[in-house]
């Protein structure tokens, strides 16, 4: 597994709305070490037992803290994250959708030159490494601890897709759910390598989406380094030309981003296209 285990403690800012209390219940259901949270102005009361903060500076001088999860609305979510990566936190994971882009390119670009965190998303369902630990939004009942690891820019997709390799007795050992934004903290790319080098996965499947060059650039970097097989599935394949599916990352401009360019992309890298949720368990089947 990568990224997290049974041992990451995490914070959860915005922990007193009604998305942070409910999410960090099924967390703490799950097995995950939440340990605290921050709203600013309710420091000093608790959620779920927990402590809150009024930032994320007295949380960290009071925790140890290996990642954060972001459930504040979208004005002021891009900063969030920016201040869980001022205090250190290794990990951040943002949930929240409708972040003003050039907000968030700020954000990732600030992020990744302090080079001490990884961000996940935003408008993304987070992580999991099965039966260990979630940090996200994600339905933990689906993801049974296998061999598989799973990264993908859709959330409905990816847990049909875990469901499948669950029953199929595959199972997964972490999924990331990267997000559908224009602008997003971690791509398919940046987790390639953990994934590659992580003893206990097998094999990887890949979920993307029309719009966008990233998954080109993950089968580009598969074509050159990776050692396990990789299984492909593109969401939005049938839709038509300059139509926005959904996700405000999954829009064709041009050339770039077509259904066409990510499959002939996959092609060249020898990653088999499965074009349903269950050919992808008998795609994973017969590369193992």
């Amino acid at each position: 597994m990568i990224l997290i285990h049974r041992n990451t403690t995490v914070l959860v800012q915005g922990i007193t709305g009604r998305e942070g209390q409910f999410h960090t219940k099924q967390m703490l259901d799950y097995g995950t070490k939440v340990v605290a949270g921050v709203t600013p102005g309710k420091g000093g009361s608790e959620v779920l037992g927990l402590p809150v903060y009024d930032t994320v500076r007295e949380a960290v001088q009071n925790h140890k803290i290996d990642a954060s999860i972001i459930f504040v609305p979208a004005p002021a979510a891009a900063d969030a994250a920016l201040e869980a990566a001022h205090a250190g936190i290794p990990l951040i994971v943002l949930i929240t959708e409708g972040i003003p882009t050039l907000e968030m390119v700020r954000a990732v670009a600030e992020i990744k030159a302090m080079g001490r965190s990884r961000l996940i998303g935003g408008n993304c369902p987070g992580l999991i490494s099965a039966e260990e630990s979630k940090i996200g939004i994600m339905p933990g009942h689906v993801f049974k601890r296998g061999r598989v690891g799973l990264i993908s820019r859709s959330g409905t997709l990816t847990y049909e897709a875990a469901a499948a390799l669950s029953a199929a007795g595959l199972g997964t050992t972490t999924t990331v759910g990267i997000g559908g934004d224009p602008i997003i903290g971690t791509t398919f790319k940046d987790l390639l390598p953990l994934f590659n080098e992580d003893p206990e996965t097998e094999a990887v499947v890949l979920i993307g989406e029309i719009g966008g060059s990233d998954e080109e650039e993950a089968a580009a970097w598969v074509k050159e380094h990776m050692k396990k097989p990789v299984v492909g599935f593109i969401g939005g394949r049938s839709a038509p030309k300059g139509k926005r599916m959904g996700h405000a990352g999954a829009i064709i401009m041009g050339n770039v981003g077509t259904p066409e360019s990510k499959l002939k992309a996959f092609q060249a890298a020898g990653i088999p296209v499965a074009d349903t949720i269950d050919e992808i368990v008998e795609l994973v089947r017969k590369a193992l």
